[in-house]
């Protein structure tokens, strides 16, 4: 016995398996994760096991003690993977492409078993089904629908070949992801003459001399270099838009599109296994085809998809071959020599150029308005004229994984802490991946309620990758990374602001995924509302506002070359809905044909013919957008709807906009997953959605409309 001990001790002690209100990020180390996991998952099994040997088609008996399982597990494998993304090592990857098999076990057998399926369809079936509340119907048939998809009718030797099939999707996912990431750190520019990087600002200058000094090179200063410029997402769009070297921004071009297709980190092979695979879950579950199984819990269907992408590519057209006449044009009369022959490395160059010169904005002379601490001012104070609530830092209180990551409390107009949220904004390219996301560390819960009396609170975070403060100046953002902020933020409050007490749909669970980006698209609109905006930009070092004819030359950029920006998004969601429907693998034509065919119609420049920018698209490979990625245009309809509102009841008229917000929050941001979320939409809008808000915010209206 006494030989054991030690490892006994070690599960004890391990800071995933503590019971916590606040994950202990700060301690949490890859050599917890093998056994932290295998001990949870064993304890879980053995729940399960109970649970189906006692269950009964009854709330207490069935979907109280399933949502405890649920939950226990969704915590501490998120902590885990939360993490990878923000403080990556090769030991934590090591330790998670472990245990990820048993994990994705577990969950089949649970997404699958019969007992749990049986009693969810009892329910259903009984006499009492009628006098259950909206909310825990919607819980029902979810999880109905849920254990179909999952494999819960296939017999045996079916159920085992869609098993192995999931789990090889899920470490094909990782493996995708992890190729792109390890392509994206590969390629380094190191630059020693200041004229080979011309036109980059100060802030880009900054970042690439720091680049240069966690490479090794630690004189390195913005001013004298050496400057690396990398593929990571701030280093490669300064290069893009500002780098006067045209051979520098075809480099670098040609390196981002062809990330990951090739040697070892090649992930075509990836994508081909991936898109088989899926066809044959598909065929398994008795569906045509990929898309139609990831739409079977949205709320579009492969023909409305199709349909609105059709509506807003005819309508974006014509003004996205009119933005590259414009680039021409512009270009020439600037005497460049690339005029008659602009190529994809030249488009964010000149757009940046006749940005600045038809509304004399230079994205980087925007920084010093926009310092972190005021456009979180700002934002906060946004979210309490709209909803009513308070919120407070409340850095220190909670365990962090870096020191730079801020806490706040989220209080109602009584004083009463309604929600948490953690949120870690700078750009930290060795360890964090790109991006922005929000996340759940917990959601709110009645069933998972401390004292018995209130509800379990949601706690979120929210991740971003600005550029850090540098020196003695403070993180000054882009007006992008302003918008991106209140993206985020706009999911986070989905989740904190939700009165749903069932925890398996309160916040975003449960909301149908092309539903879930309403919120966050619908704050984005605030950044270009005057007293919003005018009121976050202020000059950090004069604190002098933001010029109103900045403002207004803002407003009017927002539809600069929205043709463009709408086409791009059209081709991800057309080429995305193509490889899911009628692609087929191993067929005459590959993927790389199908995006070059698609582009013909959704890209005035077609790709070049070595694009492979299919290979770094984790949204599709390796996030949740597969056959779904058209659920940002759709959301983005609904968004600039549910803004028509306040339009419509004027944003001058402060009791109006009160009013409106308080509506929002009691509808979109308060009834979660409980209800459907085109009910939930109507019951707030009083109407169903209609794409014209969202055309008339680009500009894309015809004149006569």
């Amino acid at each position: 016995m006494a030989s054991s001990v030690p490892v006994d001790d070690d599960i004890e002690s391990n800071p995933l398996l503590q019971d916590f209100d606040f994950p202990p990020f700060d301690v949490v180390e890859a050599k917890h994760v093998r056994p932290g996991i295998r001990a949870l998952l064993k304890k879980l099994e053995g729940d399960l096991d109970e649970l189906e040997k006692t269950v009964e088609p009854s709330w207490p008996k069935l979907v109280e003690p399933l949502e405890k399982i649920v939950d226990r597990l969704y915590v501490v494998w998120g902590v885990v993977n939360h993490l990878k993304a923000v403080k990556d090592t090769a030991e934590l990857r090591a330790a998670i492409e472990e245990v990820q098999p048993e994990i994705v076990k577990f969950q089949l057998r649970l997404g699958q078993s019969k007992p749990i399926y049986n009693a969810f369809k009892a329910i259903k079936e009984s006499p009492d089904w009628q006098l259950l509340s909206e909310a825990r119907k919607r819980i029902v048939d979810a999880q109905i629908k849920e254990a179909v998809l999952n494999g819960v009718s296939l017999e045996d030797d079916k159920r085992e070949q869609f098993n192995k099939i999931q789990q090889e999707l899920e470490r094909l996912s990782q493996k995708f992801s992890e190729n792109v990431l390890d392509a994206t750190k590969k390629f380094e520019k190191l630059i020693t003459d200041k004229n080979e990087i011309d036109g980059l600002p100060a802030t880009a200058l900054g970042l690439a001399a720091q680049s240069a000094v966690s490479k090794g090179h630690e004189n390195a200063t913005a001013e004298n270099g050496p400057w690396m410029i990398t593929l990571d997402a701030p280093s490669f769009i300064s290069v893009m838009q500002h780098a006067r070297n045209r051979a520098l921004r075809e480099e670098v071009y040609r390196a981002y599109v062809t990330r990951a297709s090739s040697g070892d980190l090649d992930n075509t092979p990836i994508i081909n296994q991936i898109l088989k695979l899926r066809l044959e879950k598909a065929k398994l579950l008795n569906y045509n085809n990929y898309a139609e199984v990831s739409m079977a819990t949205k709320m579009a269907t492969v023909d409305k998809a199709e349909e609105l992408l059709e509506k807003l590519r005819s309508a974006s057209w014509n003004a996205a071959v009119q933005d590259v006449e414009d680039l021409k044009s512009y270009s020439k009369s600037q005497g460049a020599p690339e005029a008659n022959n602009l190529s994809h490395w030249d488009m964010s160059f000149w757009s940046e150029r006749l940005r600045e010169s038809k509304y004399d904005i230079n994205e980087e002379e925007l920084r010093p308005y926009f310092s972190f601490s005021k456009v979180m001012d700002g934002l906060f104070n946004l979210a309490k004229i709209l909803f009513g609530i308070d919120i407070e830092p409340a850095d220190g209180l909670v365990p962090v994984w870096n020191k730079d990551v801020r806490f706040y409390c989220v209080k109602d107009s009584s004083g009463s802490p309604i929600a948490y949220f953690y949120f870690d904004p700078y750009s930290r390219p060795s360890e964090k991946r790109g991006g922005a996301w929000m996340g759940e560390v917990v959601s709110r819960s009645r069933i998972l309620s401390r004292n018995g009396t209130t509800s379990r609170l949601p706690i979120a975070h929210m991740v971003c990758n600005q550029t850090p403060p540098f020196g003695d100046k403070p993180s000054l953002m882009t007006f992008r990374e302003v918008e991106t902020v209140f993206h985020e933020f706009g999911h986070a409050l989905q989740h904190m602001l939700t009165k749903q007490d069932e925890g398996l749909v309160a916040g975003i669970r449960g909301i149908e995924w092309d539903a879930v980006e309403l919120p966050s698209q619908f704050m984005e609109n605030w950044c270009y509302h005057r007293d919003t905006l005018l009121s976050i930009a202020k000059h950090y070092e004069t604190g002098e506002s933001l010029p109103e004819e900045v403002y207004l030359k803002l407003l009017a950029a927002r539809t600069f070359r929205a043709g463009s920006l709408s086409l791009r998004q059209i081709k991800f969601a057309s080429l995305d809905l193509e490889l899911h429907t009628k692609y087929i693998p191993d067929g005459s034509e590959s993927v790389y044909d199908v995006d070059q065919r698609v582009s013909r119609k959704t890209q005035v420049i077609p790709p070049l013919p070595e694009d492979r920018f299919l290979c770094a698209f984790n949204h599709i490979f390796a996030g949740g957008y597969a056959a779904g990625y058209y659920s940002y245009k759709w959301a983005e309809v609904l968004s600039a709807d549910a803004f028509s509102a306040f339009e419509d009841a004027g944003l001058e008229d402060n009791k109006a906009v009160k009013e409106t917000g308080h509506k929002f929050r009691e509808t979109i941001l308060a009834l979660g997953g409980g209800k459907a979320p085109l009910e939930v939409f109507v019951e707030f809008r009083g109407r169903e959605p209609s794409p014209e808000a969202l055309l008339r915010h680009n500009g894309l209206l015809p004149a006569t409309a």
